[in-house]
């Protein structure tokens, strides 16, 4: 059962990941979005998440037990991001050669909290539903 939960949140911590990381390329793109020849960076949130969904476990280095019925530790192979991370395509061109288009910056941003809030609410639903399960009440 812990395996389990800890396989759905093992997910879900990568997702936030995965979110966040896209939170803060949209916000740099913002803040550049007078800045002459910059070029607006987005992540492939599906590649992304589908890479995180394929992701394996990876032991840890063995852990001293003291008791017989204590867990493995485990450990979480870091999934580096900047293999989904490119240019973003550039819908109208701009003098000065920037390609933050503000328009497709707000709507990513709001897609993204929205996704990134979804995943809390969804760790939030999971945890009282367990101690709920627990407690018994």
């Amino acid at each position: 059962m812990v395996d389990k939960m800890e396989k759905v949140l093992a997910f879900q911590r990568a997702a936030l990941r995965v979110h966040n990381q896209r939170q803060q390329m949209i916000a740099s793109n913002i803040a550049n979005a007078d800045t002459p020849h910059y070029k607006a960076k987005d992540l492939d949130f599906r590649a992304a998440l589908g890479a995180v969904r394929e992701k394996r476990r990876v032991s840890a280095p063995e852990l001293k037990r003291t008791h017989p019925a204590h867990l493995a530790g485990t450990q979480e192979a870091a999934l580096p991001l900047d293999a989904f991370t490119g240019y973003r395509t550039e819908l109208q061109s701009s003098v000065d050669g920037n390609t933050v288009d503000m328009d497709q910056e707000r709507a990513a941003f709001a897609e993204t909290t929205l996704y990134y809030e979804a995943s809390l609410n969804f760790i939030n639903r999971l945890l009282r539903g367990m101690r709920t399960a627990i407690t018994g009440q």
